[in-house]
């Protein structure tokens, strides 16, 4: 991480003001890029908005192999679908983990969504986002992976690097592995910091890229 980039995740994480002004998204054109880069980082039509998801599910399938768990990035499956679409909607498993729960393989799925989402709402809960998130994808899933006699693993997290229950569990497991593995307490944490550097990294460098009249 560079250290403009590194600025930029800091005053985002800070909620400093990274623009002087609002200024409408050059890209969708229906939201501004607020001052605080919330826009930047969460506009679903500016370059990059995927990227993120596609770069964190990366690191983690790394981490499972690095740890010596058997996994499959972007595996086909036959039921991972929306349930209001049917199957013309179905997908594959962002990670397959094989034999991850009593011989079952675990379908695990990523989503990122912002820590913000309801801030203006009365009744605002710090955290809300990521379990709200992760209870979404139970509910759109996990029906269908039970069914078919496999593991659903929800991997929520949020733009600031907070993870939802479901994915620290994960995560942890993963860690007990290493920690079988070696007696170094570093081995241990290389797990979390990982994913966590992961997330900052890819939001860093959407703002500095979108933000082009940042003053850092």
């Amino acid at each position: 991480m560079s250290a403009v980039e590194y600025r930029a995740i800091l005053k985002y994480r800070l909620m400093i003001p990274l623009f002087p002004d609002d200024d409408p998204c050059p890209v969708c054109r229906k939201y501004c890029l607020d001052s605080f880069g919330e826009h930047a980082v969460h506009c679903k039509e500016l370059p990059g908005f995927k990227y993120r998801h596609d770069l964190v599910r990366d690191v983690l399938y790394d981490v499972l192999k690095r740890v010596g768990i058997s996994a499959k990035k972007e595996a086909p499956v036959n039921f991972l679908n929306d349930p209001l679409e049917g199957k013309s909607t179905l997908r594959p498993a962002d990670i397959l983990v094989f034999g991850w729960e009593g011989g079952k393989h675990a379908c695990v799925d990523l989503t990122g969504v912002s820590p913000l989402v309801g801030l203006r709402d009365h009744g605002f809960v710090a955290g809300q986002a990521i379990t709200k998130a992760e209870a979404g994808k139970v509910a759109k899933h996990e029906k269908a992976c039970i069914e078919n006699q496999h593991v659903f693993v929800p991997f929520a997290f949020d733009t600031f690097g907070a993870l939802a229950p479901d994915a620290v569990r994960f995560l942890k497991r993963v860690q007990h592995v290493v920690s079988s593995n070696t007696a170094h307490v570093k081995g241990q944490n290389f797990v979390f910091s990982r994913v966590g550097f992961a997330i900052q990294k890819d939001v860093a460098a959407q703002l500095v890229a979108r933000l082009t009249t940042i003053s850092l």
